[in-house]
C-alpha cells in the first residue's frame, strides 16, 4: 500500500484483557470473539462512546475458535484440539455438533457457516506447534445435523473465510499460501469451480470480513496490521 492510498485510521480501545483473541463475528448488536488461552467465548456491548463491556457467554477447555450461528440461533463454535465443532443448545448446554478427527489434517481453527446452516472449517494441515513440516489440507463442510464431507481441494492452511450475500461463492485466505481462494458452492453446499480471487504475497491472512462491495479486509498474522 503506498501513501497516497494509505488511510489514515484513529484507534480506540473497546476492551482489553484479551490472551488471544479469534473469531470475531458480529451477531445480534454485540460483537462476539474466542479466547484461545482463557478458554472462552465472549459478546462485546458497544457503547456509544466507542468503549465497551464483556460478556463471557461460556467456557470450554478445548480451546475454542472460529463461532457461526444455526439458522435457529443456536451458537455453533470450533473446538480446536479435539477437533470438533460445538454447538450450544437453547437451554446453555455444550454439546458436540461434529467430528472433524478424520477429515483435518491439524488443529481445526476458524469457521464460516451459511444462511442454510452449513460451516465451512479450516485446519492447520500439519502440528504447527510442533514445528512439522508445512502441509496442504482440505476444508471440512460440516451440514446441519452434524454430517461432515472433507472437501478435494488442497489448501495451505484454510484460515478465515466468507460468504458472499448471494450465498453462491466462498472466499477463503490461505495462511501459508499467501492468496484468496474462491468457490462456487453448489446447490448441496459443496465446494466447486476453485480460483484465485486475490493474490496477497507477504501477508497471511487470518480473520477477515466482507464489506458492502464484497471486498475483503483481512489480519495479517504475520505483519501486525
Amino acid at each position: 500500500m503506498n501513501e497516497a492510498t494509505q488511510m489514515q485510521v484513529e484507534w480506540t480501545t473497546v476492551i482489553d484483557g484479551i490472551d488471544f483473541g479469534e473469531g470475531p463475528r458480529w451477531h445480534d448488536g454485540r460483537l462476539w470473539f474466542s479466547d484461545f488461552y482463557q478458554q472462552t467465548i465472549s459478546s462485546v456491548e458497544i457503547h456509544a462512546d466507542g468503549t465497551g463491556t464483556r460478556h463471557v457467554e461460556l467456557e470450554h477447555d478445548g480451546r475454542p475458535s472460529g463461532l457461526g450461528w444455526l439458522p435457529d440461533g443456536r451458537l455453533v463454535f470450533v473446538s480446536m484440539l479435539d477437533r470438533k465443532v460445538m454447538r450450544r443448545e437453547a437451554d446453555g448446554t455444550v454439546v458436540e455438533h461434529a467430528d472433524l478427527s478424520e477429515v483435518a489434517g491439524g488443529h481445526c481453527n476458524d469457521m464460516v457457516v451459511s444462511s442454510t446452516g452449513i460451516a465451512y472449517v479450516g485446519n492447520f494441515g500439519f502440528d504447527f506447534e510442533a514445528g512439522d513440516a508445512v502441509k496442504t489440507t482440505t476444508m471440512a463442510i460440516v451440514y446441519p445435523d452434524g454430517r461432515v464431507v472433507a472437501d478435494s481441494h488442497e489448501l495451505l492452511f484454510p484460515n478465515g473465510a466468507v460468504i458472499t450475500p448471494s450465498g453462491r461463492t466462498l472466499m477463503v485466505g490461505e495462511t501459508f499460501g499467501g492468496q484468496y481462494t474462491a468457490f462456487t458452492i453448489d446447490h448441496d453446499g459443496l465446494l466447486t469451480e476453485p480460483r484465485v480471487w486475490a493474490e496477497v504475497d507477504g501477508t497471511a491472512p487470518d480473520g477477515c470480513t466482507l464489506d458492502e462491495d464484497e471486498g475483503v479486509w483481512f489480519s495479517d498474522a504475520v505483519g501486525k496490521q
